[in-house]
């Protein structure tokens, strides 16, 4: 069977784009800082006959993430599928804003992204297959003073997309991101729609590979 996993996984797009993935039969894994929460979350996709299980992962601390997706390729045999989906959504001008949260926002927001990279490049690469899917924003195209922190984040995960696409794809890696500008709620059409999303950029033929979609 093959795997999804989902970290920093809310109810929103992460939890959307898990279960779109699961009713294509993939065993997904639920990945937050919030145990409780996360594991509400696996046992909804559970009562929907979906394979799914909670996992906790701390997406600030490098090693949190990497020891996870290590984890799951060990207990699974493979790993499929890494969405990176967590962000820090702090609304603070950049002079109201402590330089020890800023630094921990940028840790969340972009070395998260870059620890799952690092370790599903590490999972994957054997397999010559799979797919890095990283949840953008329209902060990267239009930066909000009032969201400094998030929105140099959101420029960094495209600027990650953009720039690893054509070195893992030489590997056989997938690496793409939906770049959303719009507000998602959870279980909106918009949250269904932006896991179609991450959905059609898994399975685009390798041939004809994009690395970003842009939906508002």
């Amino acid at each position: 069977m093959k795997t999804f996993v989902s970290i920093g996984t809310g109810p929103g797009m992460g939890f959307a784009t898990a279960e779109r993935f699961a009713k294509e039969g993939y065993a997904v894994v639920l990945a937050a800082r919030n145990a409780e929460k996360v594991r509400d979350l696996a046992e909804e996709l559970s009562g929907k006959g979906l394979k799914a299980e909670a996992a906790t992962v701390d997406t600030s601390n490098a090693a949190s993430v990497e020891a996870l997706i290590a984890n799951v390729k060990r207990r699974h045999g493979s790993v499929d599928v890494v969405h990176y989906n967590a962000a820090s959504m702090r609304q603070e001008k950049i002079g109201d804003q402590p330089t020890d949260t800023f630094a921990l926002d940028l840790a969340t927001n972009i070395g998260g992204a870059q620890a799952a990279a690092k370790a599903a490049e590490k999972a994957m690469a054997g397999q010559g297959s799979g797919s890095l899917l990283l949840t953008g924003g329209g902060f990267a195209l239009a930066p909000s003073a009032d969201y400094i922190s998030l929105s140099i984040g959101k420029a960094g995960i495209r600027a990650l997309a953009l720039g690893l696409f054509d070195d893992f794809k030489a590997k056989g890696i997938h690496v793409g991101t939906v770049t959303v500008a719009a507000w998602v709620s959870p279980g909106s059409d918009h949250a269904a729609a932006v896991a179609e999303h991450f959905w059609k950029l898994h399975n685009e033929d390798p041939g004809a590979w994009t690395n970003e979609i842009q939906y508002s």
